[in-house]
């Protein structure tokens, strides 16, 4: 990944703005979504519990569908002691020519000690031509667990329109107690930057997939798993000897999805001791 000097100064008219706040706590045996609030374009559907009161499967719904230059959306979750959430979206984020204007997007998540947060947006799309800030913060307490995907494509490739134009800045971090365990940023100023060797090596889809209470046997499971499209990148590492990393490298989304959601379906057993239960926005 390319280390720039940040190449944003760009107009800042005002665009939409949205602003999410959710808090979820235990109560006695089923977690509950205690604290909505909510400004502009940010929703959430009701709380569902497809795989009984334990975990509350959440939907984070942007109703104008694309993120446009202009616009900030910011998402803040808490989970609370013991509490067990699923946090996913109903469709891809897109970011759409910018026309010169900064479109952001933030989320700061937080989860407790005893909680577990399951972090699963589908894909990000940038279109060629957009001008994007992404930013995801982790904060975990102490004995809290997480884990968590990003999916981004730039520019369409299906339609063979390339990110040939526009800028990208995305940049994901995880802190334990305050501790940095993983810092993950990328900067796209140029078409030359997606076919850098320590950059996207002309690759357009770029993913990660994080999560805590790992071990060496679940890292060994993963490594043995193919991706299903041909010429994919991917692989998997350890780190603080808990820290499960997954990377990808390819030209699908639904590739990497489901590569990621076979991960996941293999190792939530293990991490938190409940077989996999997908979302049903999944399979629509």
């Amino acid at each position: 990944m390319t280390a720039l000097a940040s190449p944003y100064k760009l107009k800042t008219e005002p665009g939409w703005t949205g602003n999410l706040q959710l808090e979820f706590e235990r109560n006695q045996e089923k977690t509950i979504l205690s604290r909505n609030l909510h400004k502009g374009p940010l929703v959430v559907q009701r709380p569902l519990y497809p795989e009984g009161k334990e975990v509350c499967h959440t939907y984070i719904l942007h109703p104008p569908a694309g993120i446009v230059g202009g616009d900030r959306l910011v998402i803040d979750a808490t989970v609370k002691k013991n509490a067990s959430v699923l946090l996913t979206t109903p469709g891809a984020t897109k970011f759409y020519r910018s026309g010169g204007r900064l479109a952001k997007q933030k989320q700061h998540l937080k989860v407790a000690a005893g909680a577990t947060l399951e972090w699963f947006p589908q894909d990000t799309i940038v279109f060629p031509g957009a001008d994007a800030v992404c930013e995801t913060r982790i904060d975990l307490s102490a004995g809290a667990t997480f884990m968590g995907w990003e999916i981004l494509c730039l520019g369409l490739p299906v339609n063979k329109k390339h990110f040939t134009t526009g800028q990208l800045h995305t940049r994901f971090s995880l802190y334990r107690e305050d501790k940095i365990l993983f810092l993950d940023q990328l900067r796209v100023n140029t078409e030359q930057d997606l076919n850098r060797p320590t950059g996207l090596r002309g690759f357009p889809v770029t993913a990660t997939f994080i999560s805590t209470n790992g071990n060496c046997d679940i890292l060994d499971t993963i490594r043995e798993l193919v991706p299903e499209e041909q010429g994919a990148m991917f692989g998997a590492s350890l780190l603080h000897n808990e820290l499960l990393t997954i990377r990808y490298l390819g030209h699908s989304t639904f590739a990497a999805h489901a590569l990621f959601a076979e991960i996941w379906t293999l190792i939530r057993p293990q991490i938190i001791n409940i077989s996999a239960c997908a979302p049903r926005i999944w399979a629509t």
